[in-house]
């Protein structure tokens, strides 16, 4: 580990360097011209850096997902990362400030994706990839609820020995996150019958006063006691003050700890009845992440992650999260899974996403140790 830590220690600016040069090619989610342009610069790095490119896997509405692999041999480990953000184009300026590197999609999750780069190629430049294969699955659609590539990861995932999410680390803590829940999104489409609010308001049905009946049953379905939040976080309806809405539409997000709890929720959500009379309700969405738990198996990745650690210099603990991932899908297949591996830093989501410049090296090398798998990080 010693020659590992030293090479990317020289290297961190170079790190950061390419870091930049991801983070600059912006990637919302629904833009496919932009993440696709972003797959493209993302190849370039992984041909310069590790000298491979990609197989594609071409899509129509949503980005291009990109699998890269290294190496040969039956010992596979899969790095799972995507390169999409929640961001749109020239929404969130790129700054550095007090050892903090600010920009869209930073820390959710280009500098994760850069940095297990960079711990391959550390292995590749010691000449400690024999008999490794290490595959690089890098969706374009996380952000959206992987739609079009959970299938796709999960059979390239399949016979792997296990599986390293460069999602980013734990906020404040830098740890490492060995539990996420389950994910859901919902949407309910409520049409009604518009009418003059003042001249004929009995003739109206409003859509609005649904939706509101509405939003409160769906709160009441939270169960924290059981780890469960349900959560209507997009609400709109009408279009004129003075007219009975006809028309009103309810966004929802669910998160469980269970497979029981996704069962209960979904009955609940798609079995809903409108409240008032003449109300009519379309009801769409699905529980999209399983629960991700953690197994014996992937408790030893995270202790030998422990003392990966130990040995660059720092300590690192688990900790189960409620955000949900890619890494979902592998845990639920039975593949040892540990997330969290990425860059550390704050802000995922928020305008004030960063990552922390003096930690890429160490971060960067701890994923090279986890690469190496088993009695392989002592040297």
């Amino acid at each position: 580990m010693k020659n590992i830590i030293s090479f990317l220690q020289q290297h961190s600016d170079d790190i950061l360097s390419d870091i930049k040069t991801l983070v600059a090619a912006e990637s919302p989610s629904m833009n496919k011209a932009a993440v696709d342009r972003c797959g493209d610069v993302l190849r370039v790095l992984f041909a310069e850096r590790l000298g491979i490119d990609a197989e594609i896997d071409v899509q129509e509405h949503y980005g291009n997902h990109l699998k890269f692999t290294l190496g040969s041999g039956d010992d596979q480990t899969v790095v799972l990362g995507h390169f999409d953000t929640v961001w749109d184009e020239g929404e969130l300026p790129m700054r550095e400030e007090n050892g903090k590197f600010y920009g869209p999609g930073i820390l959710d999750m280009k500098a994760g994706l850069v940095q297990s780069i960079w711990a391959a190629r550390a292995l590749k430049e010691q000449d400690l990839l024999a008999g490794k294969r290490i595959v690089f699955l890098c969706g374009s659609d996380e952000e959206v609820g992987s739609p079009s590539s959970s299938e796709w990861l999960s059979r390239h995932a399949l016979g792997s020995s296990q599986v390293l999410v460069v999602e980013p680390a734990v906020a404040g803590t830098g740890a490492l996150k060995v539990a996420r829940k389950g994910t859901g999104q919902y949407q309910i489409a409520i049409t009604g019958q518009t009418a003059h609010a003042g001249n004929n308001p009995e003739e109206g049905i409003s859509a609005v006063q649904e939706m509101a009946h509405q939003v409160l049953f769906l709160h009441g379905l939270n169960a924290p006691d059981r780890g469960t939040t349900v959560n209507v976080g997009i609400a709109q309806g009408g279009n004129r003050i003075n007219v009975v809405a006809d028309k009103a539409v309810l966004g929802i997000d669910t998160r469980v700890t269970s497979e029981e709890e996704a069962q209960r929720i979904h009955a609940e959500i798609t079995q809903i009845q409108p409240h008032l009379p003449g109300i009519k309700l379309e009801i769409t969405g699905a529980q999209s992440r399983p629960p991700m738990r953690q197994s014996a198996e992937s408790r030893v990745i995270m202790q030998r992650a422990q003392a990966v650690a130990q040995l660059i210099g720092f300590s690192v603990e688990g900790q189960s999260v409620g955000g949900g991932s890619d890494g979902n899908f592998t845990a639920a297949l039975g593949i040892p899974t540990l997330d969290g591996l990425g860059a550390t830093g704050a802000g995922i989501h928020a305008r004030h996403e960063h990552i922390i410049i003096a930690d890429i090296a160490s971060r960067t090398a701890l994923v090279a140790g986890l690469m190496l798998g088993e009695n392989h990080v002592a040297g």
